[in-house]
């Protein structure tokens, strides 16, 4: 027999097939559906908006998306604006990287009087709702002077429940005890082994978390709502909601900002993907 007649061919199976193009059509809807409403936000910021409301609806982009931006320019000052969101969204996510990892990797790798009872009481935080804190917040942030600026939103978000129980489960399982011991041993301090060992070691867990925090800072509405009252300060969620009016709304140079405000959350997304999903699917794989 030769090898081409010993080769396995797998029967032709219709049903097997049929599921399979049915699976396939499933998702492509799924993922057209999903990505409609930014095909929308598009042809809204290309085209007069007059033509929002139309029907039939115009579905295919126009040229008119530099006017809409030049309109928003005249409207507010965007390039201040858009410098305030970036500086915020980033020092947030460096603050949280580095006090989460830090205080993840106490909890997993040292033994100290009341850690478990410290641990037990974050998890518990992490089920309060957000909305319950807004006005304790304010008022305390009142308290301290920073009624309209930028630290009342960026140090209360320096650190994050979540993000140090996360950092904690991924170390406890990543990183070996015995490799720090071997460190202490050689005479690394206890922050050297935290950046030098520590860090390289659960960088896809910290890129998974960068993301997170980046656009949940980036998206934030609420927070600079309440605390931002100068225009010139205003973050870029609270400057395009200032751009819907009650009588008249101009939709092109809205969605236009919002075109310009999505870039980066896609930009950071898409570069960071194959880190963030091995972030994600790490832990779920050591833990199993």
């Amino acid at each position: 027999m030769t090898i081409a007649q010993s080769t396995y061919h797998k029967p032709f199976r219709p049903g097997f097939w049929l599921r399979r193009a049915l699976l396939y059509l499933v998702i492509t809807l799924g993922a057209l559906l999903c990505l409609f409403p930014f095909y929308w936000m598009v042809v809204v910021a290309t085209r007069p908006s007059a033509e929002v409301f139309s029907f039939p609806p115009k579905v295919i982009p126009g040229g008119l998306f530099m006017e809409h931006v030049q309109a928003l320019f005249k409207m507010l000052p965007f390039a201040r604006i858009y410098g305030n969101t970036v500086g915020y969204a980033l020092s947030v996510t460096t603050l949280m990287l580095f006090f989460d990892s830090l205080a993840g990797f106490a909890f997993a790798k040292y033994r100290f009087p009341g850690r478990d009872f410290l641990f037990g009481f974050l998890l518990v935080t992490m089920m309060i709702p957000g909305a319950v804190t807004l006005i304790p917040w304010f008022v305390e942030m009142k308290l301290f002077g920073w009624l309209d600026s930028y630290a009342a939103l960026i140090i209360p978000s320096a650190v994050d429940a979540f993000g140090i129980f996360w950092m904690r489960q991924y170390i406890q399982d990543a990183v070996p005890s015995e490799l720090l011991d071997a460190a202490r041993i050689d005479g690394a301090s206890d922050f050297s082994t935290y950046w030098r060992i520590v860090v390289p070691i659960i960088s896809p867990a910290l890129g998974a978390l960068a993301i997170l925090t980046f656009m949940g800072a980036w998206n934030n509405l609420v927070g600079p709502l309440i605390i931002i009252t100068t225009t010139e300060k205003f973050s870029l969620t609270v400057a395009l909601n200032t751009l819907i009016g009650l009588r008249m709304t101009d939709y092109g140079a809205l969605m236009a900002g919002t075109v310009l405000a999505v870039l980066p959350i896609i930009i950071v997304f898409l570069l960071g993907a194959r880190r963030f999903i091995s972030g994600i699917t790490a832990g779920s794989i050591q833990g199993m």
